[in-house]
């Protein structure tokens, strides 16, 4: 079964702050604030949410298809290692004149995040179609041009092909209306917990109202684990403890990746969000988005130890 993964393709340049933000934002000050953090490390890799999920559903064994873009510039090199990953790419399309993406994400010591975004090709997005990909029965529709995540919405609900909708850090980009409008498209809807808040901030509609409207409502927690609202219940999904706590970058991603998994093989709830919280903790234990790498035998290993059961018999 193929999934078409629609979203965004960067380069992520990786920085790690010595201290914690908290200790130089001053919450009363913010009206006025000019800051500066020293980070004596840096480091770029390749990201973007599309190429992230994918990365991590095809480690789980699945069919990955890529769709986003990536600037004539520089996106060669991004080409290439999907090629050498055997990652499928024909609907990566290269912008003409532009460059790809750019995210700047500082890391401070309590694993918060601050990140500046260049969209570069990213704001073509739109000019991909999911009518040109075939043989496709799942997708998803994260972080991307605003144009390309609303277009991709409407093009995966005519084809009647079941969708997650992630709105990620695409979440300013959207007024309540166009929210509403693609949570009412979609099939699945996933946001990390404060997302969560500022979806319902926005639309007006509660976690309850927004469950009704899906399948399932997918909210993550980080160290607490994940919610998963479905036929009226609530799923609480209990967090794997990592090996060791690295970097953050790319969790959610590969979170995500996990649910499509799931999805995509008819695993129940429960399991399929164990699932995806493993794939999130074995990311966070390694440095850069996508350079953890299991064999698909020592990911059944991992699952195993940490819930007592093989998930392959979760149906």
């Amino acid at each position: 079964m193929a999934s078409l993964i629609c979203g965004s393709l960067a380069y992520d340049n990786i920085m790690t702050f010595e201290g914690r933000f908290a200790e130089h934002i001053l919450p009363e000050q913010v009206h006025i604030l000019n800051v500066s953090f020293l980070v004596p490390t840096m480091r770029q890799e390749f990201g973007g949410c599309a190429g992230n999920i994918a990365y991590s559903l095809k480690m789980l064994g699945g069919d990955p298809r890529i769709m986003g873009t990536l600037g004539s510039i520089d996106g060669q090199r991004y080409l290439d290692r999907f090629a050498q990953l055997g990652l499928a790419h024909d609907h990566v399309r290269l912008i003409d004149g532009t460059s790809t993406a750019q995210a700047m994400v500082t890391t401070d010591l309590d694993n918060n995040q601050i990140t500046a975004f260049h969209p570069g090709a990213m704001m073509q997005s739109h000019v991909n179609e999911v009518s040109a990909a075939s043989g496709i029965a799942l997708g998803i529709v994260a972080p991307d041009g605003a144009e390309g995540m609303r277009s991709h919405c409407e093009q995966f609900a005519a084809a009647g092909t079941p969708f997650i909708f992630d709105p990620g850090q695409g979440l300013p980009l959207f007024d309540g209306a166009a929210l509403r409008r693609m949570i009412e498209l979609s099939t699945f809807v996933t946001v990390n917990d404060y997302e969560a808040k500022l979806i319902c901030n926005k639309t007006g509609w509660s976690i309850e109202d927004i469950a009704a409207q899906t399948k399932a409502l997918i909210v993550t927690r980080g160290e607490l684990g994940a919610l998963i609202y479905h036929d009226g219940i609530c799923e609480e999904i209990p967090a794997v403890k990592a090996t060791q706590v690295v970097d953050p970058t790319g969790c959610g991603d590969a979170f995500r990746g996990g649910l499509l998994y799931g999805i995509e093989n008819g695993l129940d709830w429960p399991t399929t969000g164990r699932l995806a919280s493993l794939m999130g903790a074995l990311k966070i234990a390694t440095q850069g988005p996508q350079n953890y790498w299991l064999e698909r035998a020592g990911i059944d290993e991992h699952f195993k130890r940490a819930f007592g059961y093989d998930f392959r018999s979760a149906h």
